[in-house]
Parts: structure tokens; sequence; C-alpha cells
């Protein structure tokens, strides 16, 4: 029997309860205990990740330090605890029947039939307990993705009926996160759903210990005995996840008040008297109840932002910044192919900007309005942050505007450009040709040590995760240093420039990596805290105007 521990937490009723956010501030709260956390996103898909998914489908790509494209949930998972998360943290359908596949050509099973029970099942199960062992955790917190009642998720769910059997009753524990819906016309919150959702669960083989109650307001008393008779728990255990005041980064602060650790804690047979440590989320609740804080009004021009997730880990970092700052991020969102067709109410909101974020993206799709964008940024000296894509972008329009090369484009928009800006590196193209597409995860990037980008950072060497298929061509550099662009940051290994830079300007800098993957609400990004620094500075002096 193991002396670890393993959480399950579940999903019933509807889809976009917050599991996400249970897991992550779950995980928060018994890392304010001591003890060390990993966290497992399970996504009953079909697809081997989301990397070839549509930010429409699917919202945003988190990349992890090791290269793995994965749902969003796991940037919660680091925004909210110490775990770095890799490739083993993210689990989905796709990759779990590829394995088995695969080991039944190479003849692995030794001609056995394979089936979903025990060789799906164990599959499952050995993902689990890899990723638990690689991050030598005390308490694996896995989050099972989708419905209980849903076809995807019977093999997840006999899987981790198996956990407690496998490993020990008081070393497994199950958490069901359901809906507790108000019904204005009877005036009361509803228990039934949360019921028929357990009875479900509960056919699986699966008891929950811990029954999470979503709901807009704390559930009262008599709701919550209902819930515990009902349902077989105790009242203590029937946690109610009511809407933080603010911010989710409140959630653990409200499920402490619930007692959520405490009722996984005797779930475990773990100790409950052991100091809890939550300064840090302390503070940041505190930081969101700062009264009369200054609005700064950021544009983002993107080519996803009618997906209210496509752009999720740029809109935490933009509030981490603010935190930071003390100051409140106003997110106005314009889609890039309106500026492209000169929609009037777009450019008043671009001009109404402090300050313009151009994040990352594919296709050419909403590129012109884009540029234009960068070119009133850079003409009217109006702060300006490229992520990825809005380097590339910056690039392009540097060319033409200050080199004077009107053809200059990406060879992922045009592939027959006389100017090239932005291609696949001929140094590179032996590798893609070898199957690699894209420069995935962290990389190495030396800043040069008078460049804005060494200010921010404060060290010349830094490591940043990236998610793309084409660089900025090195044959035109030293054409773009005599028109005044600085190329501040550059990757040592494969020389490639990773960070461009204007001096002149008030605040202009681009990068080729998503510097939004490493920035916690209790540690801003540098880059994003000095552009939102830069961003207060140009309200501040259109005041004295």
């Amino acid at each position: 029997m193991s002396t670890r521990k393993y959480v399950f937490v579940t999903g019933g009723v509807t889809s976009s309860l917050g599991k996400g956010i249970c897991v992550s501030s779950l995980g928060a709260l018994l890392e304010g205990r001591g003890y060390k956390v990993s966290l497992q996103k399970i996504d009953p898909y079909l697809n081997v990740d989301p990397g070839t998914m549509s930010p429409y489908e699917h919202g945003e790509v988190y990349v992890t330090e090791d290269g793995a494209e994965a749902d969003l949930d796991l940037g919660n998972y680091e925004r909210f605890t110490t775990q770095e998360v890799r490739r083993v943290n993210s689990m989905t359908t796709g990759q779990v029947y590829m394995s088995v596949l695969e080991k039944e050509r190479r003849g692995d099973y030794l001609g056995k039939t394979v089936q979903i029970i025990p060789h799906i099942t164990d599959e499952i199960k050995n993902r689990i307990r890899a990723c638990a062992d690689e991050s030598d955790s005390d308490v694996h917190v896995v989050e099972v993705g989708g419905t209980v009642g849903d076809i995807e998720s019977v093999p997840y769910l006999e899987a981790i009926r198996q956990f407690s059997r496998d490993e020990g009753l008081h070393n497994v524990a199950y958490v069901h996160l359901t809906l507790a819906p108000y019904l204005s016309a009877a005036d009361e919150v509803k228990s039934k759903p949360t019921q028929h959702s357990v009875k479900e669960l509960m056919k699986s083989g699966i008891h929950p210990h811990v029954i999470v109650c979503r709901s807009n307001l704390p559930l009262a008393l008599d709701v919550r005995m209902k819930i515990a008779l009902f349902c077989d728990v105790k009242e203590e255990s029937v946690i109610s996840a009511y809407n933080a005041p603010n911010s989710v980064y409140q959630m653990p602060e409200v499920f402490a008040k619930e007692g959520l650790d405490i009722a996984v804690l005797e779930a475990l047979s773990l100790p409950v008297d052991t100091p809890r440590n939550l300064k840090k989320w302390h503070d940041v609740s505190a930081a969101f109840r700062v009264m009369n804080r200054p609005i700064v009004s950021i544009a983002i021009v993107g080519k996803y932002v009618g997906h209210q997730d496509a752009y999720k880990s740029v809109y935490e970092a933009l509030i981490h910044a603010g935190l930071a700052l003390r100051v409140e991020i106003q997110l106005l969102l314009i889609h890039a192919e309106d500026l492209e067709n000169n929609d009037e109410m777009s450019w008043q909101i671009i001009k109404a900007a402090h300050g313009i974020l151009i994040p990352g993206g594919f296709g050419e799709r909403g590129i012109e309005g884009i540029i234009s964008a960068i070119t009133y940024a850079r003409t009217k000296n109006i702060p300006l942050f490229g992520i990825c894509l809005g380097m590339q972008c910056v690039a392009i329009e540097f060319a033409r505007s200050e080199l004077g090369l009107s053809d200059a484009h990406s060879t992922e928009f045009d592939q027959h450009t006389d100017h090239p800006i932005i291609d696949i590196m001929e140094e590179q193209k032996k590798q893609y040709q070898l199957g690699g597409t894209m420069r995935l995860g962290s990389f190495h990037t030396v800043l040069a040590e008078d460049s804005l980008a060494y200010t921010l950072y404060g060290s010349k060497d830094i490591q940043e995760r990236h998610r793309h298929r084409y660089e900025f061509n090195n044959v035109y550099r030293k054409q773009f240093e005599e028109a005044g662009m600085r190329f501040s940051g550059i990757n040592p290994e494969l020389n490639l420039v990773e960070i461009m830079e204007i001096p002149s300007h008030k605040w202009f800098l681009a990068g080729q990596f998503h510097p939004e993957f490493k920035s916690k609400p209790f540690a801003a990004h540098p880059l994003f805290k000095g552009f939102v620094d830069a961003s207060l500075a140009e309200k501040l002096a259109r005041k004295k105007e």
C-alpha cells in the first residue's frame, strides 16, 4: 500500500462549473499546510492534445516547460500553486488509446484480447501514478474532465474507482463538484440536481467523500443538511463554492472558510490541526479590495477575442500586473479584422487605450488590422507589447514603414513575398522535414545589458516558453538595426531573435515567446508589469495635457 494520497475531483450536472479553480484552490490550501502537491488534468476528448484545435473550439492552448500543448486548466494549476506542470500533468483519451494500441502492435500484450478493462483502465492508472511519481508529491490531485454521465468519462470513472482498492481506502478521496441552482420563482436554492448527480456517480461505484456545490450565494444550512442526508456525507463535507467577491484568486480564502481542505484531509486520514499559511492569498485578496485604483485601459488586438478563454493567460497576466501596481485593468478587446475593415468604433477604442497589446495566433486572417494597430502605436508613441505573432507583425510593420519594403511579409501568409521578414530559417528546415513543426517549450534567451528588457528582468539570462513555427529572418538584422530597431534578446543556441524593441519609443517591446505562461497573482511577470506601468504613465501624461 502506498503512503501517497490521491484526490479525484469529478463534475456533475453541467460543464464549466469551475473544477479547475476548485482543484487549483485545493492545491493552494494543501500547500499552505506544508504538503507537496501535484495536480493533473484528464481530458476525455479523442484528440491527442489541443494543439490542433481552433481557439474558438477549445480556448487557449497552454504550453508547459517541456513543450506539451495542454488544457488551460494547467495554467490555473501553475498560477495557484508552486508546481511546475509538465507533459505528464495532462492526459487525454487520445493519448491513452494511442499508447495502448502501440503496445498492442508491438505485441506487449502477448496475444491477449485488448479490452477497456483492464488494459485502458490500467493505462489510465499508470499515467496517474507516473505523474505523481515524477512530482514526488505527498498529495496528488486529479481533475477528471467532462461531466458524470457522459459516455466519454466511463473508463476514467472505472479507473479511479479501482484506485481505492489498489492504494487503500484511506489513501484516496473523492470530491464531486455539482450545481446548486437558485430558482427565483421559488426563491430558493435547489438541491435536486446535486442529489441526482451523486446518484449517477454512485452507479459507477464511487461514493464521494466531499460534495462541492457551485452556487451564486453561500448555501443555507437547511440545504446543506438535505444534501448531506440524501447523499450520505457529513454536513461539514458539503462545501459551498459561491462566487468570490472580486476574483477567482479569492477562492482559496472562500474554500478555506468553507473547510474544503479539512474535509479532504479527514477523508485521507491526515491531521487537520497543521498550521495553515495563506498569507500570500490574503495579500492578493486585499489588493483586490483596494478602493479607487486608477483604471488603465489596455487594447488587445487579436484574432480570437470572440472566445473568452482564447487569451486566458494574457488576461490573467495583465490582472497580475495591475495587482502589483495597485491599478485596475480595463480590457478593451478588438477584433483584428474590424481594424482591417476600418471599423470606426474599433479605432475609437484604440485611440482611447493607454496601451496596446498584440497576442499570439496563427493564419492570415486579420493580419493587416494588427499591422495597422502597430503603426498607430509606433507613430503615436503609445506603449505597445507584442507577443509571438505580435512580434512577427511588429517586424513586418517596421520593414514596410521604416525600410520601405512594401512587400515585406511572413512566408506563413505569403510564400512568394520578395522580402520574407518572417520565415523558417535555412538551418531549421532540415529539422522541420524530420517532422518537428514547432518550437515548443522553454528556450534560453540572452539579454543586452543596456536594454529595456534587461532593466525589466534584472537578469541577463532568461528562460521563456515558445509555441510557433516561424522566426525573424536574420538576413534583415543589419537593416533593422540601422533603422532604429534593437534586438535586445537573442537565443544563443540557435542564433534567433527573441526580443526586439525601439529605444527611441516611450515603451515598445515585442517577444517571440509567451511570457503570460509564467505570471502569477503574487508574482507578476516583469514584462507585463513594465507594460502596465508604462500604460499608467501614458494615462497620467494625458491627464496633464
